[in-house]
């Protein structure tokens, strides 16, 4: 295997599990040192009370060739992320890639409902996770990362900025949260460009993330048997390790500027950038879910993966 980030420095946030896990472990493949962050530790589990941790994603990343460094760091506390900029900078000297990933917000919204019946503090506090913590990350992240010019941020959404201008994205505060991230992208893009560095918003499709598994009752070894429950999920649903696949080959781009403040997905760039998912397909989600799902057609996968 090629290791074309070796040398090269990644700060992951949220790589606790999904697509933030998934994340770490590519560019852990393609040689990274990839300084892991979430807070559900070995010790203690964050509200969601899950098992998954950061110390196994960094193990993870290890295996997979790189180094993988697990720094417990809630983000919404600036303190908390300016020491761990700084113990960045102490131990590596460089930031090359950051990846913008924190979300946690699952368990907050309420499919459906409209603004004015939606849990108010559960709303706030989504965005607060979705969009706070990125910009606090970021503030105190990116003066390490503009020292060298080519450095890269990725902003992880769900949805691509065309289908998101045209879809109610579930609740008002999940239609935000998922947009504003797309346009912190551009913005921060504006600012980062004279130094020489990049930002983009990136989504995987249909994620087989651990929760999605568990609600489908598959696992990622059977997860086909997930068509009993939805066939569109056996048809077109993803690994976390894809997306991040996307990342490692945008970092690894040397003409990445090209995509200065753009909104890309993890099908689109496995067409332009041939990399594939672990089964070593190339599923187009959002391609797949505009011309298959929401046209009201049957779970058919043919031509998009």
């Amino acid at each position: 295997m090629t290791r074309p980030l070796d040398g090269q420095v990644a700060l992951v946030t949220g790589a606790t599990r999904g697509a933030g896990r998934g994340t770490a472990v590519a560019l852990g493949e393609a040689g990274a040192t990839v300084y892991c962050t979430g807070r559900s530790t070995a010790e203690r589990r964050s509200e969601y009370n899950r098992p998954e941790t950061i110390e196994e994603t960094a193990k993870l990343v290890t295996e997979a060739g790189g180094v993988g460094i697990a720094v417990a760091v809630d983000h919404l506390e600036p303190g908390q992320v300016e020491a761990l900029v700084q113990r960045i900078d102490a131990e590596s000297g460089r930031l090359d890639v950051l990846v913008n990933d924190i979300w946690g917000g699952e368990k907050l919204f309420e499919w459906d409902t409209p603004v004015w019946e939606h849990d108010l503090e559960n709303g706030l506090r989504m965005l607060r996770l979705a969009i706070d913590t990125h910009l606090i990350t970021s503030h105190f992240a990116l003066p390490l990362l503009i020292r060298n010019p080519g450095g890269l941020v990725v902003e992880m959404t769900d949805g691509t900025q065309e289908y998101n201008a045209e879809h109610y994205r579930n609740s008002v505060f999940y239609d935000l949260a998922k947009t504003a991230v797309i346009r912190l992208a551009f913005a921060q893009n504006v600012e980062l460009a004279p130094h020489g560095c990049t930002a983009v918003a990136l989504t995987p499709g249909w994620l087989r993330s651990e929760m999605m598994l568990d609600n489908y009752g598959v696992t990622e070894e059977n997860w086909r048997d997930g068509a009993a429950v939805n066939p569109h999920f056996a048809a077109i649903s993803e690994s976390p390790l894809y997306v991040g696949r996307a990342v490692a080959a945008l970092a690894a781009d040397p003409d990445r500027r090209r995509r200065d403040g753009g909104s890309f997905s993890s099908g689109g760039l496995a067409r332009e950038y041939g990399f594939t998912d672990v089964d070593g397909s190339q599923p187009d989600a959002w391609r797949y879910i505009v011309e298959v799902q929401d046209a009201g057609l049957p779970a058919d996968p043919t031509g998009y993966r």
